[in-house]
């Protein structure tokens, strides 16, 4: 009889997790408090959009579901910058042609994966159940039924929480596993999802192919493509202060500011007032803990374990890489989970806590930086640097976004120590042809 596990959550990491296993001959069980969204219109859960890279694409791929997905996907190859005259420049991600971040539906994701967990024998799906809570000692589930309020018991030797941020098996884990350090940090800024919609007679109304940004540095805003020429725009704002969600109290204050604030854009919102005071102000937290796992019985992964900001395009895909690094230390239909659960954890928190830094350090970059004369001078410079030494020099957010092959934490260490090679390159010159390319290989060489 294959070994039963129960993996509560069925976002995006659930199901792909849930694959992963059936494809080992795992019994899986996907716990899901929300209806089928497949049947349903629901929230597919935070509504940011989705940006996908290759460290989730690769896991797809291990899977089989990269073609699909791309499908839904749309090339975005760099970032669209917009002052606040409206001129746009764009800046790309990186030099290859096959350097781009791909925009996709989270809502059409999350069912091609509930389709793909769902097309295993081995796999079951149960929705409308929250998980109440997890017995650790005793290995038993509670879950309550969303539709009649009633409760029940499920007998779950090995759990698996990808139930996202406010998880409710780490939530058990706090109160049972001795030592468990745990901590979340919010922004003091929020978000609102607006929207562009398509043209009157379809299209896109601004360029499709690029990640639109319009940094005012305290504060900014971006959009994503969607495949049906609409746009999902979100507003990153902070909730106090004079520049703050809580002076956006009426629908004229609210067309006031973003014709004023993003005069190029606004034309474009014809139902903005309506999506801002419909749409709820969403939080931004970064959650951290350990250790992941308590024994061999219960795991977190994904959000679960390490929820982190939006602005590094790592939330899912980092979810993602979770679910490929667990399933290539399970080597066996009958595991000893207790040793690939800390093991797991060994290789897993310490990329974790880099990205989470890293996704916070990028939004000031997102917000400030990017009109900087001085942050383009050096990504200028990255970009000729690593032209000329590729391999030895490779800019930190192509290391994140483009080069799976290097953890999170590594990239982070480089990149500090690449920081530091821009800072002497870049202090006296005004363009990347006057580097002292002598004194890049000498600082290169010592970085080694």
């Amino acid at each position: 009889m294959a070994q039963p596990v129960h993996i509560i959550g069925a976002g995006l990491v659930g199901p792909l997790m849930a694959v992963y296993l059936a494809r080992k001959g795992f019994d899986v069980t996907l716990h899901e408090r929300r209806s089928d969204m497949r049947k349903t219109k629901i929230s597919a859960g935070r509504s940011i959009n989705l940006a996908l890279t290759a460290r989730g694409i690769q896991a797809l791929d291990e899977v089989g579901l990269r073609d699909t997905v791309m499908k839904i996907a749309i090339p975005m190859k760099g970032r669209m910058v917009h002052d606040a005259q409206g001129n746009c420049d764009l800046q790309p991600y990186g030099q290859k042609e096959h350097e781009v971040i791909y925009a996709a539906s989270r809502g059409l994701l999350n069912q091609m994966l509930l389709d793909a967990a769902e097309s295993h024998k081995n796999v079951h799906i149960v929705f409308n159940r929250r998980c109440a809570d997890y017995d650790i000692d005793k290995g038993l589930l509670t879950f309550a039924d969303e539709t009649s309020a009633k409760e029940d018991k499920v007998e779950a030797p090995v759990v698996i929480g990808a139930d996202g941020a406010w998880s409710a098996i780490r939530k058990a884990m706090l109160g049972k596993v001795g030592n468990f350090n745990y901590s979340q940090s919010f922004l003091d800024y929020g978000y609102k999802e607006l929207t562009i919609p398509p043209k009157d007679g379809g299209g896109f109304r601004i360029e499709p192919n690029a990640l639109h940004i319009w940094p005012r540095h305290s504060y900014m805003m971006i959009a994503l493509p969607n495949t049906e020429g609409s746009f999902t725009v979100t507003l990153f704002y902070p909730y106090e202060g004079k520049n703050s969600f809580e002076q956006l109290k009426t629908p004229a204050a609210v067309k006031e500011f973003f014709f004023r604030e993003f005069p190029d854009a606004a034309p474009h919102m014809p139902e903005l007032e309506q999506d801002f005071f419909t749409n709820p102000t969403g939080a931004l937290v970064t959650v951290k803990c350990s250790p992941w796992h308590a024994d061999g019985k219960a795991m977190l992964i994904g959000d679960a374990a390490h929820a982190i900001v939006p602005f590094f395009a790592q939330g899912m895909n980092s979810g993602f890489e979770d679910c490929r690094a667990l399933n290539s230390l399970i080597v066996s239909s009958s595991p000893d989970w207790e040793d690939v659960f800390r093991r797991f954890g060994q290789m897993r928190k310490p990329n974790a806590d880099a990205i989470a830094d890293m996704a916070v350090e990028n939004f000031i970059e997102m917000r400030d930086s990017v009109t900087n004369p001085q942050f383009i001078l050096r990504k200028k410079v990255g970009f000729a640097l690593e032209k000329r030494w590729p391999g030895k020099f490779i800019p930190r957010y192509s290391m994140v976004i483009f080069h799976p092959e290097i953890p999170y934490a590594e990239a982070q260490r480089r990149g500090a120590l690449q920081d530091r090679i821009l800072d002497k390159l870049c202090a006296n010159i005004s363009g990347p042809e006057q580097v002292d390319w002598a004194e890049a290989e000498t600082l290169l060489r010592q970085m080694a």
